[in-house]
């Protein structure tokens, strides 16, 4: 038999030969030159794994990955988790190999994983936001972003995006805000607009919107310092002066009223401000005067006390001149709260004084005595338009229950013609039934209207 002689040089050939056969082929790493996904941010590997088999694993996949094949990328990041389980910049490398994939729901979690251990790990801050961003919960994206920032402020491209989600966020928040202040829920409508305060503190209007959600519960005083808020970042604000104004005339503080309601005029005339000022002026007036005065309005019958001060307040202009200076001799009327319009309608002859020189300013208005002063200052307003008093001096009324020989027709006649006083039912005047406090300011207001007086 002949024997098999091998030599040593082809041993070590044949070993060679099996030994390349085994080894597991490394594939080059491509070079990328137009990345798949150039808004991804690569984990910056920390020094302590500078040259370790997991940082070049990290590396080779990013290449992979930014190129496109995200089979051998995922094979590369799991590599590297193996060769050390420590290595969490390949566990931020998976989580964007999910966004790749449009996996979100994947993805999140790996960053979170990241960030209870290394909170300001920028990488896994703007993958986070990504995947919040692509999940549409813009405000944690627009959070997630603003960190990103807080760690590195050079992050030029997030600056935009965060300019661009705080418009976004805001307008969602406002949004919401409004629809369930239509809804009628306000506590939820003022959460919304104080979350939308708090990505915009300098936004005028969302301090105006809050306030008038917190007026309609009835929280003033919040309601008072976020319309303040809004004028004091926007000085031109008239609608939110205005909204003070009203608030403080309704708390009875004219004089602050007054100054909202002045402050807005001279910003923004119009706007029912001048009425407002006016009505103001006249409260605060009315809130002077006697409260009898102020009583009269509801009183179930005036009297003759009573209807002074309503011709003396009302109508003043009408009063001059003097026509008599018999007020003088009045002899019941020095304590009266009514003293000066007695004196000031006695004098002017639109109320008589008694054969005695009695007023009795506690005596009960009829109305036929109200007729009678009612015409004396019509032709007082006559005076003033000749053409209109022809038209109710000359009328004949007819009336159910006074003949024109009654001795208070003429003043009747001409009163209810002039639109002063109205006839009662059957066409009836009733001139002996008492006047109410409405019937004689309404009586007055009409003499007002008719003399041009405001």
């Amino acid at each position: 038999m002949r024997k098999l002689v091998v030599s040593s040089a082809m041993l070590a050939s044949s070993a060679l030969f099996l030994a390349s056969a085994c080894a597991p082929v490394i594939v080059p790493a491509p070079v990328v030159t137009a990345p798949k996904f150039p808004e991804f941010v690569v984990p910056v590997v920390p020094a302590e794994f500078s040259g370790t088999a997991a940082a070049i694993n990290e590396s080779r996949g990013w290449a992979f990955l930014q190129s496109g094949d995200l089979k051998t990328a995922e094979h590369e990041f799991m590599a590297a988790l193996r060769n050390d389980p420590r290595f969490f910049p390949a566990e931020v490398s998976l989580g964007y190999l999910d966004l790749a994939r449009k996996d979100v729901k994947s993805a999140l979690p790996r960053f979170d994983t990241v960030l209870d251990r290394r909170h300001d790990d920028v990488s896994a801050l703007f993958g986070r936001g990504q995947a919040l961003l692509a999940m549409s919960r813009d405000a944690e994206a627009l959070t997630a972003f603003e960190s990103v920032l807080a760690v590195d402020p050079g992050q030029t491209e997030v600056r935009r995006r965060v300019d661009v989600l705080k418009f976004r966020v805001l307008e969602q928040e406002i949004a919401h805000a409004r629809q369930a202040a239509k809804a009628g829920h306000p506590d939820e409508a003022a959460q919304a607009y104080e979350a939308a305060i708090a990505g915009q503190p300098e936004t005028p209007f969302l301090y105006r919107e809050l306030a008038a959600i917190e007026r309609d519960q009835g929280k003033l005083d919040e309601a008072i310092a976020h319309y303040r808020k809004s004028v004091a970042l926007d000085p031109a604000d008239a609608r939110s002066l205005a909204q003070i104004g009203e608030i403080l005339e309704d708390r009875g503080d004219f004089d602050g009223a007054e100054r909202a309601y002045a402050e807005a005029l001279e910003i923004e005339p119009g706007n029912g401000l001048e009425e407002k000022l006016e009505r103001l002026h006249s409260r605060a007036a009315l809130d002077k005067l006697p409260a009898e005065y102020r009583a009269i309005e509801e009183a179930p019958q005036v009297t003759r006390a009573d209807l002074a001060a309503l011709i003396g307040i009302r109508l003043g202009p009408l009063l001059q001149p003097a026509t008599t200076t018999d007020a003088a001799l009045i002899t019941d009327a020095r304590n009266s709260w009514a003293l000066t319009w007695i004196m000031a309608v006695t004098r002017a002859g639109v109320m008589e004084p008694f054969a005695n020189h009695a007023f009795q300013p506690r005596a009960v208005v009829r109305r036929a005595d109200l007729a009678q002063a009612s015409a004396r200052l019509l032709r007082r307003v006559g005076a003033l338009h000749p053409a209109a008093a022809k038209r109710w001096e000359s009328a004949r009324v007819q009336f159910s229950d006074l003949a024109p020989g009654h001795l208070a027709y003429p003043a009747a006649s001409a009163v209810v013609a002039a639109a002063v006083m109205t006839p009662g039912p059957d066409n009836s005047f009733q001139p002996s039934r008492a006047v109410t406090g409405a019937e004689a300011i309404a009586a007055i207001a009409k003499l007002g209207s008719l003399a041009d007086l405001k």
